[in-house]
């Protein structure tokens, strides 16, 4: 908590996104929502915010009695039900000559958005008010942001059979763990596993980037766990189409065999006309960064597959998930972030991608090389991604 010579060298400050005062006693809205607005940390600081209860806005103090029943009153936000998740909050009473205030310190919530009467309350600056859309959507992914990552949360009702144990040893240690570490290794599977973030020994089942990369049906735990590939003859979805694909089963198998399909059926070459060399309608590598992002990135909790659609002039890839924690449709794809960490880590070190952050521009750039028109990426949708691939013509 505070300090009493902290709070005095707050108090002539000017409020800002962490201080706020009032001279108010009875005004208990008031008091809720610069509450719920300091649990969202708008701004991002990660510290706490104050109220200031008895003091003006020039920090003099207004002879305010701090009494026990405001300070109950102000207690009450941590469990009435009015602030949701409940505020981590501490209360304190300070004397000064010219008189009392009441402190509340406010810890940023883990876990935004707090709401207040189920409003999102948010401050920024020396303006409190309530969240529009686009700022309730930074929140929420700010959430996700601190809370545990969903592909590394448990698969409940799964265990250690639902995964190929062979698979792990055969084709992802060797990748993950050098060579010495893995002759010394004495360690039981399920440790093995977990130190890779694949198991959770506390709940003794494999977490859901377990299920994913090396599970025996993904699908059973994870229903939209797929890439839906259909190639259409005409331009758009009502055309005829003239053959379709499900990939589905672990992630370590099937990014693989995607690879595969790409280079066989995608990267076509075609000549503009008789003695002219030929050219590739689209650059595999081009297509296989876009589809490993698609797989990366996508929001797993969601039961719709990364659709993988190829048209007589163009190729588009949606996956369930809009862009993720710091990565905003200004800054993308300058910014990136991820929602799955665990998926990435493993796609680093199966070789489907070289670094981090920089897929989306290594297709740029090969597209760009290839002399193939720029692609557009749809950024501005809350529950997808998607990219549209034109094809040279």
């Amino acid at each position: 908590m505070i300090t009493q010579e902290e709070i005095a060298l707050l108090l002539p400050a000017l409020e800002t996104d962490r201080i706020e005062k009032t001279v108010s006693r009875n005004n208990t809205d008031k008091f809720g929502e610069a509450i719920c607005a300091f649990c969202n940390d708008m701004p991002g600081h990660g510290l706490p915010g104050y109220l200031i209860i008895g003091a003006n806005d020039n920090g003099s103090l207004n002879g305010t009695k701090v009494d026990e029943q405001l300070m109950q009153t102000l207690l009450d936000f941590r469990t009435d039900g009015r602030i949701v998740p409940p505020p981590a909050l501490a209360v304190a009473k300070f004397s000064f000559d010219e008189g009392e205030i009441a402190v509340v310190e406010v810890q940023p919530s883990k876990v935004p958005p707090a709401r207040y009467k189920g409003r999102v309350c948010i401050r920024v600056g020396q303006r409190r008010g309530f969240a529009n859309e686009a700022e309730e959507r930074i929140l929420s992914e700010r959430r996700s942001i601190y809370s545990r990552t969903f592909d590394t949360r448990p698969a409940y009702e799964s265990d250690l059979n639902e995964l190929s144990v062979e698979l792990f040893k055969l084709t992802y240690l060797p990748t993950a763990i050098d060579s010495e570490t893995l002759e010394a290794n004495g360690r039981e599977i399920t440790e093995q596993l977990s130190s890779l973030k694949f198991f959770d020994l506390k709940a003794g089942i494999p977490t859901n980037a377990g299920i994913l990369l090396f599970g025996k049906n993904p699908r059973f735990y994870l229903p939209g766990a797929y890439i839906q590939y259909v190639r259409f003859i005409g331009p758009d979805e009502v055309s005829d189409f003239d053959f379709e694909h499900r990939f589905e089963g672990d992630l370590t198998t099937q990014i693989r065999v995607i690879k595969d399909f790409i280079k066989s059926q995608i990267e076509k070459r075609v000549q503009n006309g008789l003695g002219e060399p030929y050219e590739l309608a689209y650059p595999a590598s081009a297509v296989e960064e876009l589809i490993y992002n698609a797989i990366i990135h996508r929001d797993y909790e969601s039961n719709a597959p990364i659709k993988f659609y190829e048209f007589s002039d163009r190729i588009e890839i949606t996956n369930p998930g809009g862009l993720f924690g710091d990565a905003r449709p200004e800054n993308f794809p300058n910014k990136n972030d991820y929602r799955n960490p665990t998926l990435a880590e493993a796609a680093k070190n199966l070789g489907f991608i070289n670094a981090f952050n920089v897929g989306v521009k290594r297709a740029k750039a090969a597209l760009l090389k290839n002399g193939s028109p720029d692609p557009i990426f749809i950024v501005d949708q809350p529950t997808s991604f998607g990219v549209v691939i034109f094809k040279k013509r």
